[in-house]
């Protein structure tokens, strides 16, 4: 049974995606709490409650967990031990099991592997000597990654040949590592996946992702992917919500090799940044999705009518000083979004910009020549 209308839904995560989550699950008639240690966090400006404290505060976790009726997360790297102390007293979507299971690329990539899940060749690596072996048998080059804490290109180096190896490790802090064949790809594509309380699901995607500097910089719908790739990334991503379990949303990102074989390259359990076109894309957003399935609805149709395009902005645009905003109107179609974060730092998201057009290659056209037209 779905919670009925003013109940409260809490978000673990006060960053951007819990600023938009927060807007969705209000406009469904939600009330929304934010847990979050820092003060004055995108989300807390759109919601109706802030609990500023420490992951780890189980004594703040408790009292915030009672008083919301159920809670959800806008990043992975929430402690698991978080998750499961709210779920003592209302559900947490979702689960400790599915967190715990993709906090670590090691268990993430065995999950994947044990599940007959596609996904790029590796080995482990907590010694010297696992090291070497690995590099031995995966061949370079190779992309060694931490097991924790990565994203946007951080916690992984590339090794280009056998004796880079140890200088790569020593590199990343000599912490267990993964060591990935690399893959000659020819696209990197993403698929939204959402699953509800009945295991009932509704999928949107694949998105192309461009990145610059290890950042998502441009994603745009449909991507050019064949149709066979396109549906194996579909139903790799509605197995991967099977098997962790999933109820609420998660992106599943991809490789695409010139042959049209996809291999999954990470799971996100929460809202993704290539999926913020959804918002003007589709009659449901990812973030309503979201919103939906922690409150216990049944999933919505993600469907887009015409192709759409999504550009990041990077705090590097204010560098000249603030972004001229008046260009936007230049674009018609062209959406601003903007975070609500004070201080703009090289490589931090302060906001993004949206198009939907007649053609896919029309729309990354609009973002990109709107994103350009803010330089001063």
């Amino acid at each position: 049974m779905s919670l009925p209308p003013n109940s409260t839904l809490g978000v673990f995560g006060g960053g951007q995606l819990g600023q938009m989550f927060a807007a969705a699950a209000r406009e469904l008639g939600y009330r929304v709490h934010v847990y979050c240690p820092e003060s004055d966090c995108p989300a807390s400006q759109v919601a109706d409650q802030h609990t500023v404290a420490d992951y780890h505060d189980f004594q703040a976790i408790a009292k915030f967990a009672q008083s919301i009726d159920a809670a959800t997360l806008e990043f992975e790297n929430v402690p698991v031990a978080a998750a499961e102390a709210a779920a003592h007293f209302i559900p947490v979507r979702p689960a400790g099991d599915a967190l715990y299971t993709v906090q670590d690329r090691s268990r993430e990539k065995g999950f994947l592997t044990l599940a007959g899940i596609a996904t790029t060749p590796f080995r482990n690596v907590r010694s010297d000597e696992e090291l070497n072996s690995a590099v031995q048998e995966l061949g370079t080059p190779a992309v060694l990654k931490t097991t924790k804490f990565g994203y946007d290109g951080k916690g992984q180096t590339i090794i280009e040949s056998a004796d880079d190896a140890m200088a790569a490790w020593s590199y990343l802090g000599r912490h267990k590592c993964v060591l990935e064949q690399f893959i000659e790809f020819e696209r990197e594509i993403s698929v939204l996946v959402a699953r509800d309380v009945d295991g009932n699901m509704a999928t949107f995607g694949p998105m192309e992702n461009a990145h610059a500097n290890h950042i998502l910089d441009v994603s745009v719908y449909p991507a050019k992917s064949p149709a066979s790739a396109a549906q194996a990334a579909v139903e790799a991503a509605r197995q991967v919500a099977v098997e962790i379990d999933l109820v609420g949303l998660a992106c599943v990102e991809f490789f695409e090799t010139p042959t049209g074989e996809v291999m999954v390259n990470e799971i996100a359990p929460r809202p993704h940044n290539s999926g913020h076109l959804t918002i003007e894309a589709c009659g449901t957003s990812q973030f309503a999705q979201q919103a939906r399935t922690v409150a216990g609805m049944p999933v919505a149709e993600m469907t887009a009518t015409r192709p759409a395009a999504m550009a990041n902005l990077l705090g590097d645009l204010w560098s000249g000083g603030e972004p001229n905003w008046d260009a936007v109107k230049q674009f018609p179609g062209v959406e601003l979004h903007l975070y609500g974060k004070h201080t703009a730092r090289e490589g931090r998201k302060m906001g993004h910009l949206t198009a939907v057009a007649d053609t896919p290659e029309e729309a990354e056209r609009l973002v990109r020549e709107a994103r350009a037209a803010l330089v001063r």
